[in-house]
């Protein structure tokens, strides 16, 4: 029997190996027999394996003298790609690339199936489908309309260029005919990219009215490409939408921009350009840059391309290692804000920054040394308001730790900054200034630890500084520190102000303490409070920053983690007689089906961050899963000092494995003398299946009731 079998196998891989440079193949069934001289038969669970081919069935004949595979199904046939072909019968050549398959399916990506009477393998290469029907749409019993068909009288699949040829297409909708088309060509599920049409999208506005975007995607050889978008609405507006990216050895380059006409400014071509890129430099260096240049203030937000009110534009080359940081650059700034004129704002700003750190031998710790040169030029030369700046700095800090025995960590730290001002255009400023800053600390933590007897793990830590440093006198104009907050994250900091020209001053003590609490359910909760007592009053902080006085507010932060990935965070800043100058409350769970994320802020007025009158908004931007095909998005800013909205937005998108439908509705309240409020609809449809990318396996609809 065994003599038998191997001469079965021999005679029936032999003409596969003989095909393919002798590569073997391995055939697994219940039963093989020889009929004749030149034919043979294998029954019952057939497998062939063969060249990245898996073949099952239910018998297999091999013909010699016809040098044919006879296969009986129901039969599957995948290929190394992923590509199942299914049929009822067979008649294919021995290594499978030529034939003919019946009552067949082609399966590609396991998303689209091609269902015909007959498939024609042609060369390895080409399926050759007749009287045939394409959809990626799962059909039940009782239910046989798919959701979406392409059905055509032939449709060639070119393995190798990954596309499809209908011949004489026709799509259906439930089974009700929308549009015929005598030739089309699409891209497999498998293709990354191709030329042709991508995803059209519907986007209404009050003030566009109706209007549809066909973009076209075309190829510049294997690392470019070229997006064109039409943009066609009611309102007379005619615009081009462009993306060009292009990928080199060492880094890549994308330009987004559009052209438009239309009725609300007329006369005039609208524009935008942004262009970004990235390209690594010898020696680990880094170059990334980007270009930012709108038409006018408003385009932007009347296309919704984005809601930034500031264009920067940057060019940076930087390093970044170990303990090493080199960069250098300069950014251009435009700014789209009513109350703010281009000529009196920093419109060049140039940096480069060179910081090292290093552990000295003589005083042990840790050094960081840091070498800035930094300068904006603003194009007015008006005294005063078109002052220009250049400074050049070096700072050096050190900070070292020890450990008692009872467990107390005791630290010591010092800082030193030289800064080196050139005032231009400004007569109330000297020209130059220097000034030195010096800072001393020291610092004492108390960490204790206990552990209940259900588990539970407590920490307490108690901590005090003590700071000082020199009163400044220079004068030095306050350009990049006027904005101060107030958190757990500064408050055991040197020096609060987040720039450079203003920096803390005297002598105070930081005192705070924080607690923790994991519970082994797997939650935790923490505390942290503090405040800040100064010797005396120097009056550098503004009314509303919480820092303000000999003693600051209070600051006192809460943060609580849940196994449910459930994160409740609130900061509050107040004074002795709990009158808040700032509260924040946020919220964020992403749990099972919610994806939540909440904010309130409450802050007082503030002169010199601009803020005129309290500010009281409340921001939600949340997605929950209604049901397995359906999910629903809401994003809404609410404004409690004005009493209305700021922005709001709706999203229902429908998603199974053939379909997706995003619908979205969004309205912006707020205007000014260049920015309409405005209303925004938008709808988009995709057949899945058409190169469209994504996994949809977990939205494939169930067919059981």
């Amino acid at each position: 029997m065994f003599r038998r079998l191997a001469l079965t196998l021999f005679m029936l891989l032999a003409p596969m190996a003989t095909t393919a440079q002798e590569v073997p193949a391995t055939l697994i069934a219940d039963r093989v027999a020889v009929d004749g001289n030149d034919r043979l038969i294998a029954e019952g669970n057939v497998e062939v394996l063969y060249e990245g081919y898996r073949l099952k069935a239910t018998r297999i004949t091999y013909d010699q003298s016809n040098d044919r595979l006879l296969i009986d199904g129901p039969m599957t046939i995948v290929t190394a790609d992923g590509t199942y072909l299914l049929a009822s019968s067979a008649d294919l050549a021995p290594d499978l690339t030529d034939g003919i398959l019946r009552s067949a399916r082609l399966v590609l990506d396991q998303q689209l199936q091609l269902a015909a009477a007959e498939i024609h393998r042609v060369g390895g290469r080409y399926s050759v489908l007749q009287k045939t029907v394409a959809s990626s749409c799962k059909v039940c019993d009782g239910s046989q309309i798919p959701l979406w068909q392409i059905r055509a009288s032939r449709i060639i699949h070119d393995e190798d260029e990954q596309q499809l040829y209908f011949d004489h297409a026709r799509l259906e909708l439930l089974g009700l005919p929308v549009f015929y088309l005598p030739r089309l060509r699409l891209p497999d599920p498998s293709l990354k990219r191709a030329n042709g049409f991508l995803i059209p999208s519907l986007r209404i506005t009050d003030s566009l009215g109706p209007g549809l975007k066909v973009p076209y995607f075309i190829t510049l050889g294997q690392h470019a490409d070229l997006t064109v978008t039409p943009y066609f609405s009611t309102s007379q507006t005619r615009t081009v939408e462009l993306r060009f990216r292009k990928a080199f050895r060492r880094g890549e380059i994308e330009l987004n921009g559009a052209f438009s006409r239309d009725d609300l400014v007329k006369g005039e071509i609208r524009r935008y350009v942004f262009a970004e890129g990235s390209f690594d430099l010898p020696r680990d260096f880094k170059l990334d840059f980007a270009i930012k240049s709108v038409s006018d203030p408003a385009y932007l937000l009347d296309y919704g391309i984005s809601d930034a009110d500031r264009l920067a534009s940057p060019l940076r080359v930087s390093r970044t290692r170990r303990d090493e940081y080199i960069g250098a650059g300069l950014v251009y700034y435009t700014s789209l804000r009513d109350d703010e004129a281009d000529n009196t704002l920093p419109g060049l700003v140039t940096n480069a920054t060179w910081q090292r750190r290093f552990e000295p031998t003589a005083l042990g710790g840790i050094v960081e040394t840091e070498l800035e040169f930094f300068g904006f030029n603003r194009r007015s030369g008006e005294d005063i308001v078109g002052r220009d700046v250049t400074r050049l700095s070096g700072n050096v800090n050190w900070r070292r730790d020890w450990v008692a025995p009872n467990g107390l960590l005791l630290g010591a730290m010092g800082e030193l900054s030289l800064d080196y001002y050139g005032i231009q255009d400004d007569s109330a400023h000297s020209d130059p200034i220097f000034r030195s800053a010096p800072f001393a600390g020291v610092e004492m933590r108390w960490p204790m630890a206990k552990q209940t007897a259900s588990g539970a793990s407590h920490i307490l830590e108690p901590i005090a500084q003590l700071v000082w440093s020199k009163t400044d006198t220079t004068g030095i104009p306050n350009e990049d520190s006027l904005s101060v907050e107030f958190d757990e994250g500064n408050l055991f900091a040197l020096n609060r102000f987040p720039g450079t020209d203003a920096y803390e001053q005297g002598l105070r003590a930081n005192i705070g303490v924080g607690w923790t609490r994991y519970d082994p359910t797997g939650w935790s909760v923490g505390v942290t409070a503090g405040r800040i007592f100064r010797e005396s009053n120097l009056s550098q902080f503004s009314i509303g920053s919480g820092l303000d006085g000999i003693n600051s507010d209070w600051m006192a932060a809460v943060h609580l983690n849940t196994a449910e990935n459930l994160s409740l965070t609130n900061r509050a800043v107040f004074d002795d007689a709990f009158n808040f100058t700032r509260n924040e409350f946020r919220v964020d769970w992403d749990y099972k089906r919610l994806d939540l994320a909440s904010s309130y802020v409450w802050q007082e007025a503030n002169f010199t961050e601009d803020r005129t009158v309290d500010s009281s908004a409340l921001l939600l931007d949340a997605s929950y899963r209604l049901k397995r095909n359906w999910t629903g998005n809401i994003d809404w800013r609410y404004d409690f000092v004005t009493e209305r909205a700021a922005r709001a937005g709706l999203g229902l998108e429908y998603r199974n494995e053939c379909v997706t439908v995003d619908l979205s509705l969004s309205r912006r309240f707020t205007s000014s003398t260049s920015v309409r409020p405005t209303t925004d609809f938008g709808l988009t449809i995709s057949l899945n299946g058409f190169g469209t990318g994504g996994d949809n396996t977990a939205y494939t609809r169930s067919c059981t009731r």
